[in-house]
């Protein structure tokens, strides 16, 4: 096990492929939700003289390989930044080909995610997109929404602060009705609001290709996430990638705003006795 682990962080030379070593590996804690901006398609391509259409489509292998970790070790919740709001300004050849993208993995991967046992849940407007996507996103939706192994969320026309507004938007009507106070809008009732109302927090949030912000994703779920940030860009993303985040995981020690003391409770009372004999011979 240590000389997997010791090769999978490149100390020691194995001729064993990282993927493989990575499915050894037992996280441990291991992230509930794991959250994921999934950026460098596009100079991954153009690094190889390719579209940046090409490093999207390279990018769904990244993909698939992700959710194959997530099952393996056992992680329940994972997001994915697909499509932002802000990503309909791109040039329009780019934006078809995502959409015919987002179109064939409707078609083609609804069966393969109700083999693995995943249930599909979309973030986002989803208003503004054409009527086929609409009709395809609603089947596959339909279609998983019985299986429970991993919930996968795809964040498609979403951005955070939309999520947040559209909270408040439904809160504010409720006061409006005469349903609530506005007293009663607390952090939780405006939790409740989001369209992660049903699922925890990320405890881990993931940036690929070396970019250090978080582009308006899951602004609000994200207040106690661990960050990782890595230069690998999303088509080189691979499971043993995956791992080398979930093993910095490990090594996080996560507070949520509280504070232990490094002193033990043996030095304490050596303290104290050191103090009380000083001041008995003052």
């Amino acid at each position: 096990m240590l000389t997997k682990l010791k090769t999978l962080l490149g100390l020691v030379t194995t001729q064993t492929p990282r993927d493989e070593l990575a499915k050894d590996i037992v996280i441990s804690p291991k992230p509930e939700h794991v959250a994921v901006i999934m950026d460098g398609n596009g100079r991954w391509a153009n690094a190889k003289g390719l579209s940046r259409i090409a490093g999207h489509k390279r990018g769904v292998d990244s993909v698939k390989s992700l959710i194959k970790g997530c099952i393996q070790h056992d992680i329940r919740y994972l997001s994915i930044f697909a499509f932002s709001s802000e990503n309909w300004t791109r040039p329009r050849a780019e934006v078809d080909a995502l959409m015919d993208l987002l179109i064939n993995a409707l078609e083609t991967q609804t069966r393969k995610l109700n083999e693995n046992g995943i249930r599909l849940q979309l973030l986002g407007d989803l208003s503004k997109f054409n009527e086929q996507i609409q009709t395809l996103a609603a089947s596959a939706l339909e279609q998983t929404s019985h299986n429970n192994k991993l919930i996968l969320n795809v964040a498609i026309n979403y951005g955070g602060r939309w999520d947040i507004t559209q909270a408040c938007q439904r809160l504010a009507e409720r006061v409006a009705s005469g349903e609530i106070q506005s007293s009663d809008i607390t952090e939780q009732a405006l939790t409740n609001e989001l369209s992660t109302s049903d699922m925890p927090d990320p405890d881990l949030y993931i940036r690929t290709s070396g970019e250090y912000r978080i582009s308006n994703f899951l602004l609000w779920q994200a207040a106690y996430s661990e960050f990782y940030f890595t230069d690998v860009l999303w088509p080189d993303f691979d499971e043993a990638a995956f791992t080398d985040a979930l093993l910095k995981y490990m090594r996080r020690d996560r507070r949520f705003g509280n504070a232990i003391d490094a002193v033990t409770n043996k030095a304490t009372e050596e303290v104290d006795n050191e103090s009380q004999a000083a001041t008995k011979h003052a």
